[in-house]
């Protein structure tokens, strides 16, 4: 993970992600944040102002301590910044390319949780456990998932690519790919891509009934 790259553009669809070192992961996270925050003239304005961004940046230096040895010294700046920012993400979980965290402040994310490239999470979301204690026990989200603002994702579930979580949402179950789900427990009431026609859409309320709509 910390080969550096001669480049951190973005990858053309289908092209496999190369590794980038910290600083080329830091800066894809910066200009990711600044595409997805249309208050910021600047991705200065996000390394400057967003407390966002700040606490991610501070994961990823600590994950580099961590996966380097040095376990204590990244621990203790881990707990620096949820005393600072008000968030806690373990040094161990492990976060893919051009991550976002909006706002950023009571965000929870457990050092078994592994998330894909792409994502974007909100204030108060919570990546938990149910109580089991080793092995994993924290949530997979795939590529380009959302988990809306105080959402709930708890234990060793899988959450596919592209999935949006309405704020709120209780997941305890695994999530299909590229659907929506909201909701205590979560239900799926949007699919937002149609396996046999991508002209399509599927449609699924909370008691069950589906339909195929015309996008």
């Amino acid at each position: 993970m910390e080969a550096v790259a001669t480049s951190s553009a973005r990858p053309a669809r289908g092209e496999k992600n190369e590794p980038l070192g910290l600083r080329d992961l830091i800066r894809e996270d910066a200009q990711a944040a600044f595409e997805r925050d249309p208050s910021a003239e600047s991705v200065g304005d996000i390394t400057r102002f967003s407390v966002g961004f700040r606490i991610v940046r501070a994961y990823r230096r600590q994950h580099w301590l961590y996966e380097h040895g040095h376990r204590t010294l990244a621990l203790w700046l881990a707990m620096r910044t949820r005393v600072r920012y008000g968030a806690d993400i373990h040094p161990a979980a492990q976060i893919g390319r051009r991550f976002t965290i909006d706002h950023g402040i009571g965000v929870v994310i457990g050092g078994t949780a592994i998330i894909g490239d792409d994502c974007l999470i909100y204030q108060g979301a919570t990546l938990g456990m149910t109580g089991k204690h080793g092995g994993k026990r924290h949530p997979t989200l795939g590529s380009g998932v959302m988990v809306g603002a105080g959402s709930i994702l708890l234990g060793a579930i899988t959450v596919g690519d592209g999935v949006r979580v309405g704020a709120g949402s209780v997941v305890v179950d695994d999530v299909p790919a590229n659907t929506t789900v909201v909701g205590n427990p979560a239900r799926v009431v949007r699919t937002r891509e149609c396996p046999l026609f991508e002209d399509f859409v599927c449609v699924t309320d909370d008691f069950g009934k589906s339909w195929v709509l015309e996008k």
